[in-house]
């Protein structure tokens, strides 16, 4: 787009980096003996062409996350804003979700992330409550955060959930579709195989991991995850939809609208969409 101060292509060509200064962030702080969940307060600048644009960044920061904005100013030629997030406990994950989600979230605004960090004290760290009687609080406040779309708070806290109980299967299932809303399809895949181990019948587990496998154009193990699906749920509308778009993605459309057709008598509307396009 003419205009546009955080292109597409740099986004997507920058990601990968962005995982990797997390964990060098990460490193540094684990160096300095700081342990893993120990609580931060992370400073954060970015920066855009405009300042209307870090402008409305800003008030979406602290008006949906909490986050405190300290300043906008010209910096050399461009913008730059600074502020201070909301603590999370640290640990090399956690880390990493919160800065890709910054980094995301400053796309949508065409704003780019240039840094952040946190001062740590090694001989005064704090830690979250990790007992079993809190599982529940956390998981509320991840469903909360999700509600937000503070994606990297839910991830956090939906890890805490499952660092506390690790055979909650709802967790790995919702830690999953986050992570799949933050493009790290295979992490999100580890997350589905968890909750459908330890919950073989999970069905929209299944077909999530279906539809990820999809993604990945990794067709007939997706079309084999919503057989699996429909065979423990037969009336599932959903799997049905999305074997007709794995069919047609490996070039059968009569297939695929095979499937299409008995999705939308299952209830799925949206499937006429594609039946009027793709079928005859």
């Amino acid at each position: 787009m003419e205009g546009k101060f955080f292109t597409r292509e740099e986004f997507y060509g920058s990601f990968g980096m962005e995982m990797t200064s997390a964990s060098e962030v990460y490193e540094r702080r684990k160096k300095s003996g700081m342990k893993d969940y120990s609580l931060a307060t992370y400073d954060f600048v970015y920066i855009s062409d405009a300042k209307e644009k870090l402008e409305s960044l800003g008030h979406f920061l602290a008006s949906n996350y909490g986050f405190e904005i300290t300043g906008t100013k010209k910096a050399d030629e461009y913008w730059e804003l600074t502020g201070k997030a909301t603590e999370i406990p640290v640990d090399e994950d956690n880390l990493m979700y919160w800065a890709l989600h910054l980094y995301c979230k400053g796309y949508e605004f065409d704003c780019r992330l240039k840094g952040y960090g946190a001062m740590g004290d090694p001989e005064n760290q704090r830690f979250p409550e990790m007992s079993m009687n809190v599982e529940d609080y956390y998981f509320e406040l991840a469903m909360e955060a999700y509600s937000k779309r503070n994606l990297s708070m839910a991830i956090i806290h939906f890890s805490t959930v499952i660092k506390i109980n690790p055979t909650d299967p709802n967790a790995w299932y919702s830690r999953a579709i986050i992570k799949d809303d933050l493009h790290t399809w295979k992490a999100a895949r580890g997350d589905y195989d968890e909750a459908i181990r330890l919950a073989p019948d999970f069905v929209d587990a299944i077909v999530n991991r279906g539809a990820n496998k999809d993604v990945a154009e990794e067709y007939e193990e997706a079309i084999k995850d919503y057989n699996l699906a429909i065979q423990i749920d037969p009336i599932n509308a959903m799997a049905y939809f999305n074997r007709g778009n794995s069919k047609l993605n490996k070039g059968d459309r009569e297939g695929a609208c095979v499937d299409w057709k008995y999705a939308k008598e299952l209830g799925a509307v949206y499937a006429q969409e594609r039946i009027d396009k793709l079928c005859k």
